[in-house]
């Protein structure tokens, strides 16, 4: 019985989806707004929205398995301090939905915690979207059950200034997945808090910079399993709180296991004083490896049942061997002691693998990460300059060759773009397949590569 069940649920799945419907939205379009498309929707049905700003729109998404997604650029939700029901730019109830290039701003409400997106459905996956000016960047409440998978995405200036509205603040889910993001600059409060039961923090860039005011860069007041890995996580002077990442320091209300995971992390205080890592008394497990602590401050404080740190690195900031920690580059330097220093971290207590596999690659993207010899301790793997990373993405691959860059793919190329490894855009080129890049300083860049099809974009780090 269980199986025709079972059976029977899946055909009536695809049978929804050959009736999805695709919806346009744009100025040119029959729906001008997305908010006249939100009551029409069923189940299944994706939502296609032209890059442009949309003033003053706000709506409820009720609908399961839907995709709302911006297909030629950025779809900008400009909401000028509207509110759905005094709660989000988008309020979705519906489940399992994905949210794709969209950019979500000034929302307000008169709780002080208006949000781009408010949850209220059960799982949902934001990727490659913008949240900036809101009280709330995301808002997710208690949901069960729940993933929310949320990556390639930016978070900036969030929060009412009041210490209780955040960058995102997730609420009592089963599953946060967090990776490859940039959340910087929340005003006042937090620039990730999440009080799910098992959070995965992977490969973000987390700060408040030279100017921001947040408090802590990660908060996860309520215990649970959470694994903190291959994050750059930087805490400026101006930070109003001294802290920098706290576990269950509200109450170990989740459900067990308590155990914290802070693994291959950069973790930079440029305060003059502070605590790195604050957990609650009474946690199960704190396992801190390969991490590097640089800057003044408490590396540690309260106490767990089991403490296992090995192969962390603490240094001044000038001592550490940062590229350029002024701005924010934390590569590491040859002389730096962090190389070939780290200890295999072994699994968590669920299975996951603790052993970096990414690197947080600025603007809000990622690459491999490449181990020469024994990985190293941080969150970013020292390359010698006589080392030429040669991979492929998709059929795509780059190499130097006589001061010249070269890149070979069957598609057409459309253009290529080099970013230094700060992210800033130096050169841009239509079709080209070879560029002279003889007049280029010497490190690391970033090539991005766009084909005449648009349906494949390669992220590459070129050394030479």
């Amino acid at each position: 019985m269980k199986t025709i069940y079972t059976l029977t649920i899946a055909i009536l799945l695809s049978l929804n989806n050959l009736n999805a419907t695709i919806w346009h939205v744009g100025a040119s379009q029959t729906y001008t707004m997305p908010s006249q498309v939100a009551p029409l929707v069923n189940h299944g049905d994706t939502v296609n929205i032209d890059a442009g700003i949309y003033n003053s729109n706000v709506c409820a998404w009720n609908k399961n398995n839907l995709l709302l997604r911006c297909v030629n650029g950025m779809a900008h939700l400009k909401s000028n301090g509207l509110s759905h029901g005094d709660k989000g730019i988008w309020v979705i109830q519906g489940n399992n939905t994905t949210v794709d290039h969209i950019e979500f701003s000034l929302c307000t409400s008169t709780s002080q915690n208006g949000a781009g997106i408010r949850q209220e459905g059960q799982n949902l996956t934001v990727r490659y979207c913008n949240f900036h000016d809101n009280e709330n960047g995301i808002l997710a409440g208690a949901i069960t059950p729940c993933k929310i998978t949320v990556e390639f995405t930016e978070f900036n200036l969030n929060g009412a200034g009041d210490g209780f509205s955040h960058n995102l603040y997730i609420g009592h889910i089963d599953t946060l997945l967090f990776r490859y993001n940039y959340s910087h600059h929340c005003k006042i409060g937090h620039e990730l808090k999440s009080r799910a039961k098992v959070n995965y923090i992977l490969y973000n860039r987390l700060g408040n910079e030279a100017s921001g005011t947040a408090s802590r860069e990660i908060d996860l007041p309520n215990g649970g399993l959470s694994i903190i890995m291959g994050n750059i996580i930087q805490q400026g002077t101006a930070g109003t709180n001294s802290g920098i990442i706290g576990y269950g320091m509200e109450g170990l209300s989740n459900p067990a296991p308590h155990n914290f995971y802070l693994i291959n992390n950069t973790i930079v205080n440029q305060k003059t004083a502070g605590t790195f890592v604050a957990i609650q008394n009474g946690t199960a497990l704190y396992k801190g490896y390969n991490n590097i602590f640089a800057g003044t401050g408490t590396l540690l404080t309260g106490t767990t049942t089991v403490l296992d740190t090995l192969s962390n690195k603490k240094y001044t900031i000038a001592a550490a061997g940062f590229v350029n920690s002024s701005a924010y580059d934390y590569h590491l330097l040859p002389t730096c002691s962090a190389i070939n220093s780290a200890t295999s971290a072994g699994t968590a207590s669920n299975g996951y693998v603790l052993t970096p596999t990414k690197e947080y690659l600025h603007p809000v993207n990622q690459s491999n990460k490449i181990i020469q010899g024994v990985l190293d301790i941080g969150a970013y793997e020292y390359i010698s300059p006589t080392f030429i990373r040669e991979q492929k993405i998709s059929d795509a691959v780059l190499y130097v060759t006589n001061e010249t860059l070269v890149i070979k793919t069957s598609e057409t190329i459309s253009s290529v773009k080099l970013y230094d490894i700060s992210g800033k855009l130096i050169l841009t080129e239509k079709t080209k397949q070879e560029i002279p890049v003889s007049t280029f300083v010497k490190g690391i860049y970033i090539v991005s590569i766009i084909t005449e099809s648009g349906n494949i974009i390669n992220k590459k780090i070129v050394i030479y």
